[in-house]
């Protein structure tokens, strides 16, 4: 249990920018490529995501054959800039409705895998200021080079906006640190892994929102309806193909909207809750208590503290493969 093997598939994007050259690669295996964005209220960025694959990935080059937002009920107007940009708008809950609807990532996730029609799935947040092609051919293009990969993660440096100027005399909205970002990677996902997945420890950013992987492969994993989704799909396919089936691919610098401390607790707290549901069914630890339900944090008040409890979505959508709707529209 080596933790160096996935840096033996490490590169940057720009190993991959001829693109003209992944099309080909594309029609020569026969593969077709879906796009899709998770999105839950981003009206700000959204529009330009599109644009910028659709010009560059759809009209200039054939990479992408198909562009969609899968959508979270938004309740600003995300849906419409999408349509409006040319992006094929689902609502997530509109998917599979007889097995009812969460809301999360992971859900929408899960869900995409029904609606699009891909060999290969490409996952993209629609939070990102400085969108760019590669945050698409960089993922795709060890899929297409290499048959023995079936899942590309990106990372990338995250600059952190810092909540207060230390000098107090510049507005804090725009100071950036040019490091920070993935707080909840280092402080908890990679002691973790070291712990009990060394070889996923080479990963660095494990938890990154931009993802790529072979319908094949996709089809066979659980998800996780909320934070837990990126680790568990990590684990799952360890367990399932071996850290062999594993690429990351550097592209650059991202820049979105950070989360406050109190929304990474709650990520932290979803994630632990998919790690120790995989450590059980493994086998590898076995729990003696059953685990709280809900993640507990303090609000200050004017002199005082109250706790509150948030719910956190733990449900598990089962790998799609089992899904027959699923079956039966692929042919499985």
């Amino acid at each position: 249990m080596t933790p160096g093997g996935i840096l033996d598939r490490t590169w940057h994007h720009s190993r991959f920018e001829d693109i003209a050259r992944l099309v080909t690669l594309k029609e020569k295996k026969g593969l077709t490529i879906s796009l899709a964005f998770p999105t839950l209220n981003e009206e700000r960025t959204i529009g330009k995501e599109i644009l910028v694959m659709r010009t560059e990935l759809m009209d200039r080059y054939r990479l992408v054959d198909e562009l969609a937002v899968i959508d979270s009920s938004s309740s600003d107007k995300t849906r419409q800039v999408a349509g409006r940009f040319g992006a094929r708008v689902i609502t997530s809950k509109t998917i599979l409705p007889k097995y009812g609807s969460f809301r999360g990532k992971g859900e929408n996730l899960w869900k995409s895998l029904y609606a699009l029609e891909g060999d290969i799935i490409v996952w993209v947040d629609a939070d990102i200021s400085n969108i760019a092609p590669k945050f698409v051919y960089g993922l795709v293009g060890p899929l297409l080079e290499d048959d023995g990969i079936s899942y590309v993660k990106a990372f990338y440096q995250r600059p952190l906006r810092t909540a207060v100027h230390p000098s107090g005399d510049k507005p804090a909205e725009n100071i950036i640190s040019l490091t920070g970002g993935g707080r909840v990677t280092e402080i908890l996902v990679r002691p973790v892994f070291s712990l009990f997945y060394p070889e996923l420890a080479a990963l660095v950013q494990p938890l990154s929102g931009e993802y790529a992987g072979r319908r094949a492969l996709l089809e066979r994993l659980p998800f996780s309806v909320g934070y837990g989704v990126e680790l568990g799909h990590l684990v799952d396919i360890l367990e399932l193909s071996g850290s062999g089936a594993i690429a990351q691919v550097d592209l650059d610098v991202r820049i979105h909207r950070n989360q406050t401390v109190s929304s990474l607790g709650k990520m932290s707290f979803g994630i632990l809750d998919t790690l120790f549901s995989r450590l059980e069914k493994s086998g590898s630890v076995h729990m003696l208590r059953e685990l709280g339900e809900k993640y507990i944090s303090l609000e200050r008040g004017n002199g005082f503290h109250r706790i509150r409890e948030t719910e956190i979505p733990a449900a598990e959508r089962p790998p799609m493969i089992e899904i027959g709707e699923y079956r039966e529209k692929f042919k499985k």
